[in-house]
């Protein structure tokens, strides 16, 4: 590698929306936010990769932290801190992605939940990223957070 190649510094930017309905109420789905027992279930690495350690402190200002590595490969860290928090209706959150101590990407993500005609919850999820030099891409995070949205809706839809 170059010293150019070492030093080339780049920022891709992307937002996308997800929106699902679900036949649980706002606050099931919101407690599967809040609670690290629910949370466990749902916000898990890929199949096949190691699931680290999680901590979850759900108040505004607190933060929460998981890692994860496909086997062989690198350790991603997700560490993220709760900017707003409206119980049973929006959680906003603000993260940071390292890839073996490197930071890849920051991220702001915002969860809206509205009761559903005939009810049910309409699950809002938007992320705004920005991935650094070549760390991440949009399709993987998008197709990622995808992955933890439908775990999440097939959790709170069993029961």
């Amino acid at each position: 590698m170059t010293s150019q190649e070492q030093t080339r510094r780049s920022a891709v930017h992307h937002s996308f929306t997800i929106e699902r309905t679900l036949g649980a109420a706002p606050a099931r789905v919101f407690g599967a936010f809040a609670d690290l027992d629910l949370k466990n279930q749902w916000f898990v690495a890929p199949e096949g990769w190691e699931d680290g350690p999680r901590t979850l402190d759900f108040r505004v200002g607190g933060t929460e932290t998981s890692r994860g590595n496909p086997p062989g490969g690198p350790t991603f860290t997700y560490e993220a801190t709760f900017q707003e928090i409206v119980p049973d209706e929006r959680i906003v959150s603000t993260y940071i992605m390292h890839m073996d101590g490197r930071l890849i990407s920051v991220s702001l993500t915002t969860v809206e939940l509205e009761p559903a005609t005939g009810g049910g919850t309409v699950l809002t999820f938007t992320e705004q990223d920005v991935y650094l030099d070549g760390g991440d891409t949009p399709e993987a995070r998008e197709g990622g957070v995808t992955s933890h949205v439908d775990k999440l809706a097939a959790l709170v839809d069993s029961g």
